[in-house]
C-alpha cells in the first residue's frame, strides 16, 4: 500500500455535511445590492467587499444553515430572471 503525500481534499458530501455554520447575504452599497453570495465569516467578508466599496454594508439573508443549502441558494441567485440576480 503506498501512502499518499498529499493532503486529504475534502468531497462535496463531507462539505455539505460539516457543522460548520454558513451565512447567506447582500452586500449593499447606497441601498442598492452590488453582491451576494455565501460566508461563515460575515464580519471578514464585509470587510473584504469594502476594499472595493468602501461605503458598503454586509446585510445576513436569513439564518445561518448548512453550507449545501447556502450553495443552493446562491446558485439560485444567479439564475436569470431571479428577482434578486445582481
Amino acid at each position: 500500500m503506498t501512502r499518499c503525500t498529499y493532503p486529504h481534499i475534502l468531497t462535496f458530501m463531507e462539505v455539505a455535511a460539516a457543522p460548520v455554520k454558513t451565512y447567506k447575504y447582500r452586500f449593499k452599497v447606497d441601498g442598492r445590492v452590488v453582491h451576494h453570495g455565501i460566508t461563515t465569516d460575515l464580519q471578514r467578508r464585509e470587510r473584504e467587499h469594502q476594499r472595493r466599496w468602501p461605503d458598503g454594508i454586509i446585510e445576513q439573508v436569513g439564518k445561518p444553515t448548512s453550507h449545501r443549502d447556502a450553495w443552493e441558494w446562491e446558485r439560485e441567485q444567479t439564475l436569470p430572471g431571479s428577482a434578486t440576480a445582481v
